[in-house]
């Protein structure tokens, strides 16, 4: 009787209920969700986007300077100022060129105020990367100042090579296209981005690969290197979308300091996409040695 009770309990229970297609679909990013919700990851995405408020204004004064009186090259300058209008849509970009300094020699200040502040970004991004990849001891701050001064090089000599493109192709595209400045505005954005894009991927990489306190495989991380690239790219135009909004609210909240607020927030979300990035890379790679 009691058997036949139990049998009978076991076909009265209520069958599990089935999970959707979407539950498959988002199984491989519910792990670097969770991650993006810790606290150490938010953390780690602020000390970033800290960092790169501080180091930003000069690192445009090195650039500005080191093109315009050791390059003499306006092109160049130009390319700058359409890096910027990209980056910084509306009236963001216009107040960041109406106080950038139109004249005089390289700033030595604003060189030792980057080199000091970038660090700051390499910093907390190394430890962050080494507790994703499951490294537990740091380098030492004396090597992590060094690995971050080449990083600094490494990413602004990059940089510089991007504008340096976007500005060999500015008079040809004048040429070519005649006068119609229209026109001639939208080929040099097209031309910044098949030079920025790639080489903003490039930067990422090297990032991967090289700052974290142990030997990365490339092949590892060149994949989502492109992934997080084109992420950020479009980044860009989600903000875009929102920047309207966005602005009238933090202007009203934040007033005069509404400016280095929309700098700060984006530079966290771009650091978050960023780690995301790093933690997909390295738990694809455990699960493969598991294999």
């Amino acid at each position: 009787m009691e058997t036949s009770r139990r049998a009978g309990d076991r076909g009265l229970e209520a069958p599990l209920p089935t999970r959707g297609p979407w539950w498959n679909v988002g199984r491989p990013i519910r792990p670097t969700a969770r991650f993006l919700m810790e606290t150490e990851a938010h953390v780690y995405a602020l000390a970033v986007s800290a960092s790169v408020l501080l180091s930003f204004y000069p690192f445009l004064i090195v650039m500005l300077s080191f093109c315009r009186n050791i390059l003499h090259w306006p092109a160049a300058v130009e390319a700058i100022y359409l890096a910027l209008d990209d980056f910084m849509p509306g009236d963001l970009g216009a107040f960041i060129k109406r106080n950038l300094p139109l004249r005089g020699h390289l700033q030595l200040t604003s060189m030792f105020l980057l080199l000091f502040t970038a660090n700051g970004v390499f910093e907390p991004l190394e430890v962050a990367l080494n507790r994703i990849w499951g490294v537990r001891v740091n380098r030492s701050y004396l090597k992590n100042q060094l690995v971050s001064l080449g990083m600094i090089f490494l990413c602004g000599g990059l940089a510089l090579v991007s504008f340096m493109l976007s500005a060999l192709n500015q008079q040809w595209i004048s040429d070519w296209v005649g006068p119609h400045p229209k026109a001639v505005l939208w080929f040099n954005i097209l031309v910044f981005k098949l030079a920025a894009v790639p080489i903003s991927i490039l930067a990422l990489f090297m990032i991967y690969w090289l700052l974290p306190n142990r030997k990365i495989p490339p092949v590892r991380v060149a994949p989502v290197a492109i992934l997080v690239g084109l992420a950020l790219e479009g980044l860009k135009y989600v903000n875009l979308l929102v920047w309207h909004a966005l602005r009238d609210k933090l202007a009203r909240e934040y007033g005069v300091f509404h400016n280095s607020v929309t700098i700060l927030l984006w530079s966290f979300v771009g650091a978050l996409v960023i780690l995301a990035g790093a933690e997909w890379a390295a738990r694809h790679s455990g699960q493969d040695q598991v294999d």
